[in-house]
C-alpha cells in the first residue's frame, strides 16, 4: 500500500475546482461565455502565485466528463476558449518556467484542438518551473478505470487480483506527480465533483464562496497558509 506523503508548511501539489463562471457572468446580466472568459483571464495570476509560495504542481479542473451535457453553444465556447489559451499562454508559460500537462481523455476534442495541446505541451515539456495540469474532459472515475485497463494490457498474463495501488499509480494521468495536498472548490460548493478522486484521497478541502473568476492571489495564500495550520496525520496514532 502507497505510504502517505510527510507534512509539510507548503503543499506541493494544489488542485482547483474553478466554479462560478457562469454565475459571475449572471450577476452581472452576461452571457455565460463571458464568464468563463474572466475566468480563463484569472489562471495566470493562479499560476504565478503558485509558483511564487513554492508549490510545484499545480492541477485545474477545467472542463469534466459530464460538462459535455450542457447545451451546444455552451460546450462550443469554452472548446473555442481553451484553443485561445493555448494559443495565447504559451509563450508567457515558456518565460515563467511554466510546465504545461493536459490530463483526460482528449479524443473527443477536435483535431485542431488536439494538434494546440500537443504543440504547447512539446513546446513546455523542458521547462523546470511549475507544473501546470489542465485536466479536460477529465473524471476521477475515468482515469482509475483507465488506469487499470492499461496496467492490464501492460501485463495480459497476469489476474487483475496481482493488482496492487503501487502497481496501478504509475498507469494514472498524474503518474508523475505527487498526490494532491490541497483541493480548493471555489464557488460556495462543498463537493469534489469527481475530480482527481484517487490523487486527493489525503487532501485538505478547503471551500469559499468566491466565484472563480473573483479567486486571486490573496485569497490563494489564506488557502496554502490554512493548510500550513492543518495538522496532517495520514490515519496514524499520532496525539491529538
Amino acid at each position: 500500500m502507497s505510504q502517505a506523503p510527510s507534512p509539510s508548511a507548503t503543499p506541493r501539489h494544489v488542485a482547483i475546482i474553478m466554479d462560478g463562471n457562469r454565475r459571475w457572468a449572471k450577476n452581472r446580466f452576461m452571457p455565460a461565455a463571458l464568464g468563463h472568459a474572466a475566468g480563463a483571464k484569472r489562471v495566470r495570476e493562479v499560476v504565478q502565485a503558485c509558483a511564487e509560495a513554492g508549490v510545484t504542481h499545480l492541477s485545474l479542473f477545467a472542463f469534466s466528463t459530464e460538462n459535455w451535457k450542457r447545451p451546444e453553444d455552451e460546450v462550443s465556447s469554452l472548446m473555442g476558449l481553451f484553443m485561445t489559451y493555448l494559443q495565447k499562454e504559451v509563450a508567457s508559460m515558456n518565460a515563467n518556467g511554466v510546465r504545461l500537462r493536459v490530463l483526460g481523455d482528449t479524443q473527443r476534442f477536435s483535431e485542431p484542438l488536439r494538434e494546440l495541446i500537443a504543440d504547447a505541451q512539446q513546446r513546455t515539456a523542458a521547462n523546470q518551473g511549475i507544473t501546470l495540469m489542465v485536466c479536460a474532459n477529465y473524471g476521477g472515475r475515468w482515469d482509475m478505470l483507465h488506469a487499470v485497463k492499461s496496467w492490464q494490457q501492460a501485463h495480459p498474463g497476469q489476474s487483475l487480483q496481482a493488482l496492487t495501488e503501487d502497481a496501478l499509480a504509475p498507469y494514472l494521468s498524474t503518474a508523475d506527480a505527487p498526490e494532491v495536498d490541497l483541493l480548493i472548490r471555489t464557488g460556495g460548493e462543498s463537493r469534489v465533483s469527481n475530480f482527481l478522486l484517487w490523487q486527493a484521497a489525503y487532501a485538505e478541502l478547503f471551500f469559499t464562496d468566491d466565484l472563480w473568476p473573483d479567486f486571486g492571489a490573496d485569497r490563494l495564500r489564506e488557502a496554502i497558509s490554512w493548510f500550513g495550520q492543518r495538522d496532517r496525520r495520514f490515519g496514524s496514532s499520532a496525539p491529538l
